[in-house]
């Protein structure tokens, strides 16, 4: 497997020794200091969970554009991302092209009492009603993606010989976005301009990324620490794992917080259309996230508000109108 994107078997943590464990912690904490993804079998998440899904949202993407757009919303949204509104590029205060992909987001409804925070990271989730099963199917993978999430921060922990709850203790009620992205092909596209991607070169900004992707001509690249930007190895059975900017500064940096794009359909597969289910994780809104100290990190960053963080994150990627 790529030194790029190692791979991680976590069956000895479900299922090992304390010495299984470790091991699988200690893999995971090198993972993320030198490449900041990686890929974890053994997740015990079922094939039939994830094509199911992907199978519903095609059947979703599929539908005219007349019967989408009642659905419509902007990035932060509840709904259908219409091509043209969103360009990860900018995340980077790079102006570029709008990414070539469609989006259908969910994320977390369960509401605090709060209406300014409801509003925005609570928002009732919305689902077509020309797709049955979609909501159900969709709801479910969500729930197992919570679930393994909140595992891998549990992991987290013990790479850092911290206690077990140290980032979990501010998962109580957290904030998390599903998205299901479609690529269409190039012949429904049509040739991209320069600079353009299905999703522009970008970091993630939460704590923890799981991607099921399929694999591509047009697929994931990720820049490496040594300034080179590489295609990201496929598993069938692998989910592609990464950390974001509010867990690089939650480290102080030990773990990488790496760019990574979806290139462009390309003129060699004209037909490709892939579809990833993209769950990005992050925690309580009112959580106060302050830097580790060494020696475990080494760059202290001011103490920030998770909400107020990704929000100003999010508002970077939107494309005006």
């Amino acid at each position: 497997m790529s030194e790029a994107v190692p791979l991680v078997d976590l069956t000895p943590w479900f299922e090992g020794t304390g010495s299984g464990k470790r091991e699988v912690a200690e893999a995971i904490d090198e993972a993320l200091r030198e490449s900041g993804f990686l890929m974890i079998t053994g997740h015990g998440v079922s094939e039939q969970e994830r094509s199911t899904t992907r199978a519903l949202a095609r059947e979703f993407f599929a539908l005219p554009a007349e019967t989408k757009a009642p659905y419509a919303v902007s990035v932060g949204g509840r709904g259908w991302l219409p091509p043209g509104v969103e360009a990860n590029g900018y995340a980077e205060g790079t102006p570029t092209p709008p990414d070539l992909k469609e989006s259908y987001s969910v994320g977390a409804s369960d509401q605090v009492g709060l209406a300014e925070i409801d509003a925005f990271w609570f928002q009732p989730n919305v689902w077509p009603s020309e797709v049955p099963g979609f909501a159900d199917a969709a709801t479910g993978y969500m729930r197992r993606m919570r679930t393994l999430s909140d595992e891998l921060l549990t992991i987290f922990a013990a790479a850092l010989d911290l206690p077990a709850d140290h980032f979990t203790r501010h998962t109580g009620h957290p904030t998390y976005t599903f998205n299901i992205n479609w690529y269409p092909p190039m012949t429904h596209v049509g040739t991209p301009e320069p600079d353009q991607f299905r999703i522009g070169p970008h970091t993630d900004f939460g704590t923890v990324t799981i991607l099921d992707r399929q694999a591509g001509v047009g697929g994931l690249q990720v820049y490496t620490s040594d300034g080179r930007w590489v295609d990201a190895p496929f598993d069938p059975d692998a989910f592609t794992v990464n950390i974001g900017d509010l867990m690089a500064r939650w480290t102080g940096d030990r773990w990488r917080s790496t760019r990574h794009r979806v290139l462009p359909p390309d003129a060699s597969a004209p037909d490709e259309d892939l579809v990833s289910l993209i769950f990005f994780y992050e925690t309580d809104h009112d959580a106060r996230i302050s830097s580790l100290g060494p020696p475990l990190g080494h760059t202290a960053y001011p103490e920030v508000l998770a909400s107020e963080y990704l929000h100003e994150k999010l508002a970077a990627i939107t494309v005006s109108d």
